[in-house]
């Protein structure tokens, strides 16, 4: 049986400031229109709760922000978004909730980085990923940016990922993206063992 305590401020943790055994991760993701303390209000939230935060990603896009957050919690999922609920109400966020696998600790290391910029247009994503997951690239982290003007934009993509067929297909897929109107920048990752 797991005690559950609660210290002076009445937050609920699992005795010896664990998780109880039978706790589950899930992934909380919350979107909306950026604005001052989204973060800290839902970490509360959270805190208060008796969860334990895992790894996360949280950014702003366009004029909105996005958080997605891994939560360790002894209850379901519904019970997870019934306490979070209010406080994205409150701040006008759109909340959903999955069940996941923790599998915290296991980060498989990019070995390439790759730029990519190019005349903003439909399916630029689409095409540049497909060329390069055809050559064996295993996304692991993409971020992308719109520059430019108005009437000029450039795309603008920062993709980490693994080399799963090794470089050199890699180099072939660059210069396909080459040959379609893109400047595309790829650098192989040193990874430190030892």
């Amino acid at each position: 049986m797991t005690t559950i305590a609660h210290d002076a401020q009445g937050r609920a943790s699992a005795a010896g400031g664990r998780m109880p055994g039978a706790a589950h991760w899930f992934m909380l993701t919350v979107v909306g229109k950026d604005r001052p303390a989204i973060v800290a209000r839902i970490t509360a939230a959270l805190y208060d709760s008796g969860c334990n935060l895992g790894e996360a990603s949280m950014t702003r896009l366009g004029g909105n922000f996005t958080v997605m957050l891994m939560v360790q919690y002894a209850g379901s999922s519904a019970a997870l978004e019934q306490m979070v609920a209010p406080v994205c109400e409150s701040l006008g966020l759109k909340l959903h909730v999955d069940k996941i696998e923790g599998q915290l600790h296991r980060h498989p290391e990019a070995d390439v980085h790759i730029r990519v910029f190019g005349a903003d247009r439909a399916g630029i994503v689409a095409q540049v990923t497909t060329v390069l997951a055809d050559a064996g690239l295993d996304i692991l982290d993409l971020q992308s940016a719109v520059a430019g003007t108005e009437d000029k934009p450039i795309y603008i993509m920062q993709i980490e990922g693994r080399a799963l067929q090794g470089v050199a297909a890699l180099e072939s897929a660059v210069q396909i993206l080459d040959g379609k109107g893109m400047e595309v920048q790829l650098e192989p990752i040193d990874l430190m063992l030892g």
